[in-house]
């Protein structure tokens, strides 16, 4: 049996962790949550997420510092930001971390599945 993708949901909100994650293990996926980017990044060479939902604005780093950081130590995790800002300007500087799309908070189950999809279909090194 094929084990499916580890997806690393990382958001200060615990409700969101909680509602991500019961749809992502509905859809199959293995689920991993964190409630702040420092324990997602110490977490990441352990256990290495296929993809990762990154929350844009939480406590302690940002999503976008989040991405830096794994951009900075060359980790290759494919990233869907996550956000509840309608700052076009948010966008543009998440897609410029290297984030794969950004999703406005509250976002469709079909909207996330598919982006996950995608970011499942990103070749990895």
């Amino acid at each position: 049996m094929e084990t499916m993708p580890l997806v690393a949901v990382v958001d200060d909100e615990a409700s969101v962790r909680v509602a991500l994650g019961r749809l992502l293990r509905l859809e199959g996926y293995l689920v991993t949550a964190f409630e702040g980017g420092e324990t997602f990044l110490a977490s990441v060479m352990q256990r290495m997420p296929a993809c990762a939902l990154l929350d844009v604005n939480m406590p302690g780093l940002s999503g976008l510092q989040v991405q830096a950081r794994l951009r900075a130590e060359r980790v290759e995790i494919p990233v869907i930001f996550i956000t509840g800002s309608d700052d076009p300007a948010i966008d543009r500087l998440a897609l410029e971390a290297g984030g794969l799309q950004v999703l406005h908070k509250p976002f469709g189950n079909s909207a996330l599945l598919t982006a996950i999809k995608l970011a499942l279909q990103v070749p990895r090194p």
